[in-house]
């Protein structure tokens, strides 16, 4: 006697689709055990079953609790068992998570991103020497990147160095001086010149990967 086809669409759900059918029918057969004993002894199999789709995962911690939260879970929390862990909620499960708090400050320069105010700010505690300066530099470096890659193929370095003397309120202020203004050398010159910088420094990491 063959046995009828059964279709995807006359099958139930896949709870946890990363388990399989297999698994979410061993469940299913567990809820329909009468025998308290029998259905966590078998509840206690399909743990183990689970365990060994997952060896890798066999030392994260409190692995054996996330086994028992997903065997629960696949039963749609219909399975009555008696488990080492706290046994999860539906409720909770369903929870809404708290929206995450994403900075509110609207910057001037957008392009610029808000991690460019915390360099700043960290150029500021440092003090006086070559080393600030060097900081700086890469600062306005980064800034001119930034720049670029929003806007024109070319800008002129003393619109970093005003955009960047904004920035800090005041506090550096690269174009007091003429000299300074010869540390530009150290910026980039254009966008094709950043890219061209970029594209060899990556093959450069290619060719000492493949040494190692």
């Amino acid at each position: 006697m063959v046995d009828q086809l059964e279709y995807n669409s006359e099958r139930s759900k896949l709870i946890i689709p990363e388990y399989g059918r297999h698994i979410q029918k061993m469940v299913e057969h567990a809820i329909a055990i009468e025998d308290d004993k029998e259905r966590n002894e078998v509840a206690k199999a399909i743990i183990a079953v689970m365990g060994n789709l997952n060896p890798h995962l066999r030392d994260v911690p409190d692995f054996q609790h996330k086994l028992w939260d997903q065997l629960f879970i696949i039963s749609d929390f219909k399975l009555d068992v008696e488990s080492p862990f706290p046994k999860p909620s539906k409720e909770k499960l369903e929870e809404s998570p708290s929206p995450l708090d994403y900075p509110q400050n609207h910057p001037k320069y957008r392009f610029y991103g808000n991690n460019i105010n915390r360099m700043i700010d960290e150029a500021l505690k440092w003090e006086d020497g070559e080393k600030k300066e060097a900081l700086i530099y890469a600062i306005a470096n980064h800034m001119k990147k930034c720049y670029l890659n929003w806007n024109k193929d070319t800008v002129d370095d003393k619109v970093i160095f005003d955009h960047l003397f904004e920035l800090s309120e005041g506090k550096i202020n690269l174009n007091k001086k003429e000299e300074d203004l010869s540390e530009a050398s150290n910026l980039i010159h254009n966008k094709k010149n950043y890219k061209k910088t970029n594209s060899s420094n990556n093959r450069k990491r290619s060719k000492k990967r493949k040494r190692y």
